[in-house]
């Protein structure tokens, strides 16, 4: 089950504790937000990508969205998103949990600057129905995160 890779992942790092599993679903944006009480902004999204043929994460704020000109300079290729059905096999986790945190082998993590407005923010935690609280220096560490790239549109 993802949640627990995710969360044997985040206790390497002391974070386990910081696991929120809801009744309710926490699998978009709107959801999550409700289900924790933040703004949706605050929720740190992963997106799945596609690029030189190898599956990456994006995570980024709740409120951004992709500039497909700012992805191209930074991965030299059109961004493209990897097709529902294949999501969980190559990345490790189900759409509406994906995260950072207990992923599948040769996964690059990036994180988008547009996370860098809040100081806690609320990525999935491996279901559609759980959250982790983390301060983005916590997020980097148990990211695994390649760098920060600026890859969403001006907010």
């Amino acid at each position: 089950m993802s949640i627990l890779k995710a969360r044997e992942h985040l206790k390497k790092f002391g974070l386990d504790d910081k696991v929120m599993e809801f009744s309710v679903s926490s699998a978009t944006v709107a959801e999550a937000a409700q289900a924790i009480g933040c703004k949706d902004e605050e929720i740190a999204k992963t997106l799945s990508f596609m690029v030189k043929d190898m599956p990456i994460l994006v995570v980024a704020a709740g409120d951004a969205r992709i500039d497909n000109r700012k992805f191209k300079d930074e991965f030299l290729e059109k961004a493209k998103m990897l097709p529902f059905e294949n999501v969980e096999a190559l990345i490790g986790h189900s759409v509406g949990g994906v995260c950072p945190f207990g992923i599948n082998d040769g996964v690059t993590v990036y994180l988008d600057v547009s996370l860098k407005r809040f100081d806690t923010v609320y990525p999935a935690c491996g279901s559609s129905n759980s959250a982790v609280k983390l301060s983005l220096s916590e997020l980097e560490k148990a990211s695994g995160y390649q760098k920060w790239v600026d890859v969403c549109k001006d907010i």
